[in-house]
């Protein structure tokens, strides 16, 4: 088997009296798409520009790609492919021209970003906007364009960091394909993320952060098997006696009831059989306003792991 890409242990970072990232262990398979999902100031970010080599680690070990970065820096660089949360594309420049001059930043041969270039706008679907300037795309045009860039070098590992944040639902949709598409040629991708259904799209693995700490770490499905039911339940008794009904909801303690998370508008009922949890409450004169059943998510899990209030 191929060696990790990326293996951290007690990995920490600090800015001052900020901790970051706090002492986290993560290995990445070689060809894994591995996922860092947190909240803003989680520490995924501060994580993974370590990882990147453009951050220099404050304590703990480091190896990317079987290197060491604070040695091996520039090598490393050389064998990665970045997408950062920004767009950073130049909008005088062509999309051709924008693969270009990252070709010959890497310091490829002419013939070869030629032909890599035709191979990339085919990838991401640009080949009818290969001569138009890239300030007149659209933002899922650009983003594909970031990720096509990346490429340029054939890495053996891309970061990408937030990589649809601020993309309608159709590009986004258009997103995921390209990166289902490099996961199937074996390209080792490590991403942040914010949202939850790219996370269960997209990951292998991933690990949840918090406070620069790892709360959780497994698969989309071993997470969601772990920390919640399969079937959730959401249910509305009206703004009068929602509070009162909710408490009554939690003193039933039915069988099939894990837990019931009370929310200023609803009760949230984490259940392993949705339709007879909603019987019950009939026969206890419980009848909801509203009610409905879903199958649990990763945004659960996030959600009990991390809690509901904003962090800015």
């Amino acid at each position: 088997m191929a060696p990790p890409a990326v293996v951290a242990r007690g990995l920490t970072k600090r800015f001052g009296d900020l901790t970051a990232v706090d002492g986290i262990d993560v290995t990445v398979a070689a060809g894994e798409t591995f996922a860092f999902l947190g909240a803003n100031g989680a520490g995924k970010t501060s994580a993974m520009r370590m990882i990147a080599t453009v951050s220099p680690v404050t304590d703990g070990e480091l190896s990317v790609l079987g290197l060491d970065p604070h040695h091996d820096g520039q090598v490393i660089r050389s064998r990665l492919g970045v997408v950062p949360q920004e767009d950073n594309l130049d909008l005088e420049l062509t999309v051709r021209e924008n693969l270009l001059v990252y070709g010959l930043y890497h310091g490829l041969p002419r013939t070869v970003i030629a032909h890599r270039i035709d191979d990339l706008l085919a990838f991401a679907q640009l080949e009818d906007k290969a001569d138009a300037e890239v300030d007149a795309l659209s933002g899922g045009m650009k983003r594909r364009l970031t990720i096509a860039r990346a490429l340029i070098n054939e890495p053996d590992l891309v970061i990408l960091d937030e990589p649809t944040t601020g993309l309608d639902p159709q590009a986004r949709h258009v997103l995921w394909d390209r990166l289902h598409e490099l996961r199937s040629r074996g390209v080792t991708l490590l991403l942040t993320t914010h949202y939850m259904d790219e996370a269960e799209q997209l990951a292998d693995r991933l690990v949840v952060m918090d406070h620069g700490r790892i709360i959780a770490e497994g698969s989309p499905t071993d997470l969601i098997v772990e920390h919640v039911t399969r079937e959730v339940l959401e249910v509305r008794f009206g703004t009068a006696r929602q509070a009162e009904s909710s408490d009554r909801l939690v003193a039933l303690d039915l069988p099939e009831v894990e837990s019931v998370e009370q929310l200023a508008e609803r009760a949230i009922v984490y259940t392993r059989d949705a339709e007879a949890t909603l019987d019950a409450l009939g026969d206890h004169g419980l009848v909801p306003r509203g009610h409905l059943t879903r199958r649990a998510t990763l945004e659960d899990v996030f959600l009990r792991l991390t809690g509901r209030q904003l962090v800015d």
